[in-house]
């Protein structure tokens, strides 16, 4: 699908990568729906924006709330695609997380992505075009010490991405996932102040803004955003487990998440 001209909601617009992937569609002509939980922060960005409030509309929503999604969609009006970005953390040992800390992040996470792609997927197919990306990460191939939650989710992700591609490919409405590994500037770890294994290296909010552009542009299936050796291991782990929790436990991953699951806690 060419994105010039064509109206994309985004959720999580005003995180560090939301942003990113806000300014990389506006600047190639595409309309913009934004959404996160702050009406001023989103007002900020429209304003940063090429074309301005004048062509990006903004909708505050608080994703965690009942029937929030389905609002959303509502309150965005016709559109030509999503880009499902909003996300919670989810570092720690599972028995860590209380009942409500578990079910809003399974809902941010894979829920609501689920339903918001429900509710707009009878709109594109009436026009025969369309695009949804799923913002997964490489913790939907490879799960980590105390990542049983997060990876759960992102799995899930992909699961939901790649069958409704099926469904939906006869119709003229693409699909997507795209997978970032450790972002540097951006993301969820960056947020912490806590720093990526240098031996796997990190990429730029920058680049997965570029993957999402090229996943919408080229219907690419599923595009991973980071430095090849990151990649590499990803796959390798995600055929053999076993070898990537041994690799792990090597490495000393236990501590480099224990530290992340403390960085996190308030933000369950």
């Amino acid at each position: 699908m060419e994105i010039e001209g064509k109206r994309i909601l985004v959720s999580g617009a005003t995180g560090g990568l939301g942003a990113a992937v806000s300014h990389r569609l506006a600047s190639e002509g595409a309309s913009l729906v934004l959404s996160a939980r702050s009406a001023e922060a989103l007002a900020q960005l429209a304003d940063q924006l090429p074309g301005g409030p004048a062509r990006h509309t903004v909708v505050e929503s608080d994703l965690t709330e009942p029937n929030a999604p389905e609002r959303l969609i509502a309150a965005s009006g016709e559109l030509d695609g999503l880009i499902a970005n909003a996300a919670l953390p989810g570092t720690g040992r599972l028995e860590s997380f209380t009942d409500e800390q578990l079910r809003r992040a399974v809902r941010v996470n894979f829920e609501v992505p689920l339903i918001m792609a429900r509710e707009l997927a009878p709109q594109l197919v009436s026009r025969g075009e369309g695009h949804l990306v799923f913002m997964a990460s490489l913790a939907g191939k490879v799960a980590s010490p105390r990542g049983s939650l997060y990876s759960s989710t992102k799995f899930g992700l992909r699961g939901l991405a790649f069958g409704l591609r099926e469904d939906l490919h006869p119709d003229g409405v693409g699909v997507s996932i795209v997978s970032p590994g450790f972002v540097r500037d951006a993301g969820m770890f960056h947020d912490t102040g806590s720093e990526a294994p240098m031996v796997l290296g990190t990429t730029t909010p920058d680049k997965v803004a570029e993957a999402v552009s090229k996943a919408i542009r080229r219907n690419r299936s599923e595009i991973t955003v980071a430095p090849l050796r990151q990649r590499i291991a990803a796959e390798i782990g995600y055929r053999h487990p076993e070898w990537a929790g041994r690799i792990q436990r090597a490495g000393g991953a236990e501590g480099i998440v224990g530290e992340l699951e403390d960085r996190q806690a308030e933000k369950r």
